[in-house]
């Protein structure tokens, strides 16, 4: 929706502004404020679901619309998590007395907050926007509970608007190998080792043929002796 700042008289605002700071310093039990310094006329805020109903465990985003005839008119409430209710469309809109003909300037916004609140312990089938779950709550409360206890869990579980938004952690997912992306880290010889491992297999040729000649001439000179002793024992 658009902003109704422009449209809001400055002494409606004023007021507004000190309401909106007076709840986010002290809000009410199990609701959070999350004021917008850009738009004072748009109110988020997130709502604990009460224990013993459906919705315990869950926490559900909540937005109130001031439009550009309050406070003679009440603010707009919307659920921002899906949320099986009966006097809760489809489309997030709420219906509830406070929002329309219970209304009155002087009860402020931390009232139809709480309001708000207390209808998740109480639902109202006779003004129910969902109807089946108006219909469930009347005539199968065990179903009623189940589907709102599923979608809790699949929409309200994990803190506000559930955890699709939570940043990735950096240890999810396939990592790089260590030293991938150092070349002076790879695997295998580095460059200043391939000539030693080379000089290093040439001094051991080297070695190698040196021992096989001397072996050699230790050879030649041993069947030297035997054929001259071989000559002499001739002679006698």
């Amino acid at each position: 929706m658009n902003s109704n700042v422009e449209n809001l008289p400055p002494h409606v605002l004023r007021l507004v502004y000190k309401e909106v700071s007076a709840l986010a310093a002290d809000p009410p039990e199990g609701i959070k404020i999350y004021p917008s310094e850009e738009d004072i006329t748009e109110l988020h805020t997130a709502i604990e679901g009460p224990e013993g109903t459906p919705f315990a465990g869950g926490v559900f985003r909540m937005r109130l619309v001031l439009g550009k005839d309050f406070p003679a008119v009440p603010p707009k409430g919307y659920f921002l998590t899906k949320i099986f209710h009966p006097n809760v469309g489809h489309k997030g809109e709420i219906c509830v007395n406070v929002l329309k003909r219970d209304w009155k300037a002087e009860l402020g916004l931390r009232h139809v907050l709480l309001t708000i609140k207390c209808l998740l312990i109480h639902p109202n089938p006779e003004s129910a926007l969902n109807e089946e779950a108006g219909r469930l709550l009347l005539e199968d409360y065990a179903e009623y509970e189940s589907r709102a206890r599923l979608l809790t869990e699949i929409h309200a579980m994990g803190g506000p608007g559930g955890t699709s938004g939570a940043p990735q952690d950096p240890n999810d997912g396939p990592q790089p190998k260590k030293h991938a992306g150092d070349p002076t880290k790879r695997a295998g010889p580095s460059a200043a080792a391939v000539p030693a491992a080379l000089g290093n297999g040439a001094n051991g040729a080297s070695t190698t043929t040196s021992n096989s000649n001397i072996s050699s001439s230790t050879n030649n000179v041993a069947g030297k002796k035997k054929a001259d002793k071989k000559r002499a024992l001739r002679r006698l």
